[in-house]
């Protein structure tokens, strides 16, 4: 039973967000709360958010169905980053020009389903 989690206009570039992501792919949902509980990257925080949003969501889906779902059992089976819109800035540089400046935005999309024993 998969159950997925989005993070959409993520202000941070989707670069960045990889590194951390690509990190609790394929692991248990246990132990990618641990890997982003001590990541130094800024990009884990809105990971984990995500990350327990498809936890969350996988139990309501759960109790839907009727076959309750254990955290235990829960595997991330595909954690992606698409790059959203780029805000465009512009700089002040010298004689009077202008350079751009690019905000780039991610979408975070983790997918979560039980384990296959």
């Amino acid at each position: 039973m998969k159950a997925r989690a989005v993070a959409r206009y993520v202000r941070m570039s989707p670069r960045k967000v990889r590194l951390v992501v690509d990190q609790i792919r394929g692991k248990s949902v246990n132990e990618a709360y641990g890997i982003l509980q001590y990541s130094k990257k800024g990009a884990a925080e809105p990971v984990g958010k995500t990350l327990r949003s498809a936890v969350a969501n996988a139990q309501v889906k759960s109790q839907d169905s009727g076959a309750l779902v254990d955290i235990d059992d829960l595997v991330v089976r595909q954690a992606y980053v698409d790059e959203g819109p780029t805000l465009r800035r512009w700089r002040a540089r010298a004689q009077g020009r202008a350079s751009p400046i690019r905000k780039r935005t991610s979408h975070i999309t983790v997918v979560v389903d039980a384990k296959e024993f």
